[in-house]
């Protein structure tokens, strides 16, 4: 499937491009998460809005710099998680986006230099029964020395932070 801005997706650390809307690639580590967070247009909108702000990041406790808001395909985005010397610098790239009446996410790629190697991607969905569903889809190796060895580490912070941008959106 080709991507739009092929070009604007150089710098990527993994050829899997765009794997999180479908068949996620065997070799990485897989997450997938759902929470409905709201019921409604205007809870889908105003998470949407939020969303495409970087601020479910933020409020999960990164500290995040977009290129332009809202994110779109090109759109790069660094977040610092940490403190002090064990501050980590995150750099993505965004694969993927898309806001219409029903559906409103993003997809970012890693970067050199981000710990990890693979894409994450956030996605809204305003569902026929009104409820606002929020779901994480990740694929994920880690891509530095220090993160092969504290790989276990890792997938525990993964997982909390999944949780923590599930609930950062959240209207109820």
């Amino acid at each position: 499937m080709p991507l739009p801005y092929r070009d604007r997706m150089d710098g990527l650390t993994y050829a899997e491009v765009g794997a999180t809307g479908g068949t996620m690639p065997a070799g990485y580590h897989h997450v997938r998460a759902r929470r409905v967070i709201g019921r409604g247009r205007a809870d889908f909108e105003r998470a949407a809005d939020l969303l495409l702000a970087g601020e479910a990041q933020r409020r999960a406790g990164a500290r995040v710099a977009l290129s332009e808001t809202p994110m779109r395909v090109g759109t790069r985005v660094t977040m610092r998680l940490g403190l002090g010397i064990l501050s980590f610098r995150i750099p993505c790239l965004v694969v993927w986006a898309e806001r219409s009446a029903t559906v409103a996410g993003f997809a970012y790629g890693t970067l050199p230099g981000h710990p990890e190697r693979g894409e994450e991607r956030f996605t809204l969905t305003l569902r026929p029964d009104d409820e606002v569903v929020f779901e994480i889809a990740a694929f994920s190796a880690p891509g530095r020395w220090f993160t092969r060895i504290g790989a276990p580490l890792g997938r525990r912070v993964q997982a909390w932070m999944t949780e923590r941008y599930l609930r950062a959106l959240d209207a109820r």
